[in-house]
């Protein structure tokens, strides 16, 4: 028994000289490699061994050295490297001092800006490494830790298993830590979680919300950036946007940085508002609380995102019905006008045009609209090559066909023949509304019917024609449908005339009343028809959807076929 412990004794007293022979051997290959090779791989090879044996060494400045290597290299050679490169450098972020573990986050940050290592570093088990690190006491060793998260989150898998390995809560926190390269790190970490939407319900549920609004004030650009952003995202959820409904300074301060940060920061600033108004609460809060008298000047900025996120800010501020009268008075009318017409960035175009789209959707009066020359204005555009503008144009005229004030001035403004071209335009969405338009029109006097028989042979006709083809959706050959109902209930003798001569025409509806599989939908406007659902092939809705508009379009072809035949 006693030999036994001798025999131990003597093994253990033969193992570490042993162990300090293998370190001065890696620190004299280390030295060897600089002095005869100038193109070294530290990745790979000799180097990466004799790094290792470092990394695994007891000894504090061994390990700090194989650590600063490591962080230093990987500073100007960032690349996708093996298994064999991470591991050591996991390793050491279990070492026992600060300042080693602070030199291999560094480096696993900097490797993972390459997005080749991101998912391998976190299945070594670097996260839970990382998080010890960010409690830990001290700036620097936060501010690498939490870069290095940053990185990693850059995966998409990778967000779900960093929120799950209980990052969020220290992240949280050192968000609202008083050091601002602490805050700036950890406000892009928040934010490049932001972009699952299982983590964004966990960043609610772990506070994240108050924590980037209390970054709105943040007096560094890039912080207030970063938390903008993921406030934004955030915002897309009906979660995060219940969540801001209880900061109740948070509206006023994201105005106050609106108004005084730099174009880039202001850009994002404005799409967070957007975001945020998809919900009735802040499409009231935000006009009431000035946003409209800001976002007038950022219309026109120089800067064209700027330029941009304020009308989409627009758009979304003016779906409620209550704002109708505050964009009119705060004089947003014209401005909007020039920009659907004149801006030379067609996204703007579209938000102007879509704003001014759901102001005249409103029950309000519409006189300040025409007083602005809405339709003249906008009729003019309408010969626009741009597809967007154009569809975006042909809604709007949908819907100004179905307002009590304005679809009259569109009949006496001659605006059913551009219409009417639309329908041969080459852009299901701009043919769809321009049909829905047209078809309201006709429902609602005689004049519009006869403008409409006259443009039958020059264009009508053959726009028909193609919405009813096989190839269409049926939407498109429910728009046409009704389109041609609407004429035939003019009783006008022409237009049973026409469709009584034209064959093929007839055949194409007689075509639609034939029972069939349903197409795939378009999503028609809910001022006219009812029941759509989404383009989602996996949502039980849409074949509910796909179903109901394709019995409207069997009604409709036997509709018509009963007037003609009743003729």
């Amino acid at each position: 028994m006693g030999g036994m412990i001798s025999c131990c004794a003597t093994a253990d007293a033969e193992y570490q000289p042993l162990l300090a022979d293998q370190e001065r051997q890696a620190v004299a290959a280390l030295v060897k490699l600089f002095e005869t090779d100038t193109r070294i791989s530290f990745y790979d090879g000799p180097a990466l061994q004799a790094l290792t044996v470092l990394a695994h060494s007891d000894v504090h400045h061994l390990q700090l050295s194989a650590a600063t290597a490591f962080s230093e290299i990987s500073e100007y050679d960032v690349r996708a490297v093996g298994r064999e490169a991470l591991e050591p450098i996991v390793y050491l972020l279990q070492a026992a001092h600060a300042d080693v573990q602070q030199a291999a986050a560094a480096a696993l940050g900097n490797l993972a800006g390459d997005a080749a290592n991101r998912r391998l570093v976190v299945e070594l088990g670097a996260v839970q490494h990382l998080v010890r690190q960010m409690l830990a006491p001290g700036a620097d060793a936060q501010i690498n830790a939490v870069g290095c998260i940053t990185n990693l989150a850059g995966d998409d898998e990778n967000k779900l298993r960093i929120a799950r390995s209980g990052a969020l809560p220290p992240l949280v926190r050192l968000a609202r830590s008083r050091d601002m390269r602490v805050q700036r790190n950890a406000a892009g970490a928040l934010l490049n979680m932001t972009h699952r939407a299982e983590v964004r319900r966990l960043l609610v549920d772990a506070g994240a919300v108050a924590a980037l609004a209390e970054l709105v004030q943040a007096r560094d650009d890039d912080t207030l950036y970063y938390a903008a952003t993921a406030l934004s995202n955030i915002a897309v959820d009906s979660e995060g946007r219940n969540a801001m409904c209880a900061l109740h300074t948070l509206v006023p301060q994201l105005l106050a940085a609106l108004e005084t940060r730099r174009p880039r920061v202001q850009a994002q600033v404005a799409l967070t508002l957007r975001n945020m108004a998809s919900d009735t609460h802040f499409q009231l809060h935000i006009v009431e609380e000035g946003a409209l008298d800001i976002l007038l000047p950022l219309l026109h900025s120089p800067h064209g995102p700027l330029a941009g996120s304020a009308a989409a800010c627009l758009r979304n501020l003016s779906i409620h019905a209550a704002n109708e009268t505050p964009i009119v008075v705060a004089g947003l009318v014209p401005e909007l006008l020039d920009l659907a017409v004149d801006a030379t960035d067609p996204d703007v175009q579209c938000h102007a045009i879509a704003t001014v789209r759901n102001l005249a959707a409103n029950s309000g009066d519409k006189q300040a609209l025409l007083d602005a020359d809405l339709l003249d204005r906008l009729g003019t555009a309408l010969v626009t090559k741009c597809p967007q503008v154009r569809a975006e144009l042909a809604a709007a005229f949908s819907v100004f066909a179905l307002n009590d004030q304005l679809w009259r001035p569109v009949v006496e403004r001659g605006l059913c023949v551009p219409l009417a071209r639309l329908l041969l335009c080459g852009h299901a969405d701009a043919e769809l509304s321009a049909c829905l338009a047209l078809g309201a029109l006709a429902g609602r006097c005689a004049e519009a019917v006869e403008e409409l028989l006259r443009l039958w042979p020059r264009g009508l006709r053959d726009g028909l024609a193609r919405q009813l083809a096989e190839s269409a959706s049926d939407a498109a050959r429910s728009a046409a449908l009704w389109l041609i109902s609407a004429v035939l209930a003019g009783r006008s003798s022409q237009a049973r005339r026409l469709l009584t001569a034209d064959t093929s025409l007839l055949a194409a509806v007689d075509a639609c009343a034939v029972i069939r599989e349903p197409s795939k939908p378009w999503a028609l406007l809910p001022t006219i028809f009812s029941g759509h659902g989404t383009e989602s092939a996996d949502d039980d809705s849409t074949t509910v959807a796909s179903t109901h508009e394709t019995q409207r379009v069997q009604s409709l072809a036997r509709q018509i076929l009963d007037q003609i035949r009743g003729s």
